[in-house]
């Protein structure tokens, strides 16, 4: 493996535990990094207040992707934005209302929103999304720029989503399958790939000086820019096809088990 300088991991599923944890021994790990000059980046669905709470202690050496990468940020410096057009929020909107059990969340650089009255599934998504705002009527233009559209099924995304909603690629929006419960919806070649591709231009960082970490269908496009790939163990299969390497599970945290491997190897 030739010199690593850049890591880059998906969060849920993937960096956290079930329980939404980091790796105790991340904090040292990190470290290790920093004096070796490799740039550890969280890339995520998520948005960014999210993503960065977890790091509260580093967040001002760190670069992170938001919003399946739709919004990066570099030390302070936004990378990256890329907004949907409102036209599209308001026809998404009504489309999510008509499939029984849907509920959205739309993510802006400033909140994400909702409009369900469903206290049980605000408590919910609230682990992945921190800074929020209820409104009446999520059709009506925001005051925001808005980077994604996630969507929520209690039954399973794949089957009770994807089949509605994919009708949006017509309009050259992404529609992915995020994670067992979730779907996003955000502009045409937006996705982690790209934004890491946009990282590594900003850097100087070759693809083959990258590792990156995923489990699920929105982190195929960034697996699939290095060599150095890995799949969690707890990954959906179509994750595993794509990646070079496999690690332990989530629960197990594999990918800090992995790197921790990597700096012992490299020494």
């Amino acid at each position: 493996m030739k010199d690593i300088k850049l890591i880059v991991t998906d969060m849920d599923g993937t960096f956290l535990n079930s329980n939404y944890e980091l790796s105790p021994e991340f904090p040292k790990i990190y470290e290790e990094l920093k004096k070796r000059n490799i740039l550890f980046v969280p890339a995520s669905g998520r948005q960014m207040s999210g993503i960065t709470k977890y790091f509260t202690d580093f967040e001002d050496e760190m670069c992170f992707i938001a919003e399946n990468g739709g919004y990066v940020l570099c030390k302070n410096e936004e990378l990256f934005a890329d907004k949907m057009e409102d036209r599209f929020v308001k026809e998404i909107i009504e489309t999510v209302r008509e499939i029984p059990g849907a509920k959205a969340v739309v993510s802006g650089k400033k909140h994400a929103y909702y409009e369900t009255n469903d206290e049980e599934f605000v408590e919910f998504f609230t682990q992945y999304y921190t800074n929020n705002k209820k409104e009446e009527d999520l059709t009506k233009p925001l005051d925001d720029g808005i980077f994604k559209i996630a969507v929520y099924h209690p039954d399973g995304s794949e089957k009770h989503l994807y089949p509605y909603l994919k009708i949006f690629q017509k309009y050259g929006l992404e529609t992915v399958v995020s994670g067992h419960y979730w779907l996003d919806i955000m502009n045409k070649n937006i996705n982690k790939g790209k934004a890491l591709s946009e990282l590594q231009n900003s850097l100087n960082i070759s693809p083959d000086q990258t590792m990156v970490f995923g489990d699920y269908m929105n982190d195929i496009e960034m697996l699939k820019s290095t060599p150095y790939s890995y799949a969690m163990e707890n990954a959906h299969a179509s994750v595993k096809e794509v990646a070079k390497f496999q690690t332990s599970s989530n629960d197990n945290f594999g990918v800090v088990a992995t790197i921790k491997g990597y700096l012992e190897s490299s020494n």
